[in-house]
């Protein structure tokens, strides 16, 4: 089913040079590529920490970020409507303003009904942990698909040729089936398999069941079974979407824990903090 609401949450004014302007130039190619309808939600964060505030300054201080989060809610919207304006698309844009502590809650409340959501990369330099919250957020807390934009060039929106991240977990499949609307078209689906388990249900043909689904769904397939020969996994898929020329690379997100990823690092961390191409996610 292709998707008809894209959904971008926007965390700061789009404007030349900023995160937010990549992943709105990118949601409003797919809503046109695939006629659906762009909703823009422009999010303004509160910071307080009550704790660190004594009890007769904490009601001051309260308004005072409060007043200051609606503010920036407000700029972001103006630059969001000014930049869509002349867009011949069905778009709509709203504010919000949430704690930090509830901006998941304010983010999933939307992500749940879109049928993917846009996000810029969430970690790195430069990024503030309000982009990693919302983009766990739409993952874990509204179900939604999630696609990160890379900095840099306009992204291809209909990938020729696409990388697919197999390892037989429910996560990766259910990426690829959320994925199928984009690779329909693609030229080449490269199915990347990495170390595959000697003793695992696909020891004797890694992919095949995979490559099967997909070629009956009219997809040209081909497996790609990779040696760990570099210490990150998520260096081994990026060195092999550069091999392939591929313009979109399909995962599942978060094999093990937030925290541990978080703490120990992870495929999807890794890769998520610069990615090469257009990153699409689900669980």
């Amino acid at each position: 089913m292709d998707p008809k609401t894209i959904l971008v949450p926007l965390l700061e004014p789009v404007g030349a040079g900023a995160l937010s302007a990549l992943a709105l130039a990118h949601a409003e190619a797919l809503a046109d590529s695939f006629d659906a309808h762009l909703e823009v939600v422009a999010i303004g964060c509160d910071r307080t920490q009550i704790g660190y505030y004594y009890a007769g300054a904490t009601a001051v201080v309260q308004q005072e970020t409060y007043e200051e989060a609606k503010r920036t809610a407000l700029d972001i919207e103006t630059s969001a409507r000014e930049h869509l304006k002349t867009s011949p698309l069905r778009w709509s844009v709203e504010t919000a303003v949430g704690q930090m502590a509830g901006l998941a809650g304010l983010v999933a409340a939307r992500a749940r009904f879109a049928d993917l959501v846009v996000m810029p990369a969430p970690y790195g330099k430069g990024r503030g942990t309000e982009f990693e919250i919302a983009t766990e957020a739409a993952l874990f807390d509204a179900h939604a698909p999630v696609m990160v934009v890379p900095q840099g060039d306009a992204a291809s929106v209909r990938p020729n040729r696409a990388v697919v991240a197999w390892n037989q977990s429910p996560e990766a499949l259910a990426a690829i089936r959320r994925a199928m609307p984009l690779l329909a078209g693609a030229d080449l689906v490269s199915i990347a398999i990495i170390d595959p388990p000697r003793h695992g249900p696909e020891r004797s043909d890694p992919g095949g069941a995979l490559s099967q689904m997909l070629t009956r769904h009219g997809l040209r397939c081909e497996i790609s079974v990779l040696s760990r020969t570099m210490p990150r996994i998520s260096d081994v898929l990026e060195r092999h979407v550069g091999d392939t020329g591929a313009d979109l690379l399909v995962m599942g997100a978060y094999g093990h824990s937030r925290f541990r990823e978080a703490i120990l690092g992870g495929a999807t961390r890794d890769l998520l903090e610069k990615p090469p191409v257009p990153v699409f996610m689900a669980r």
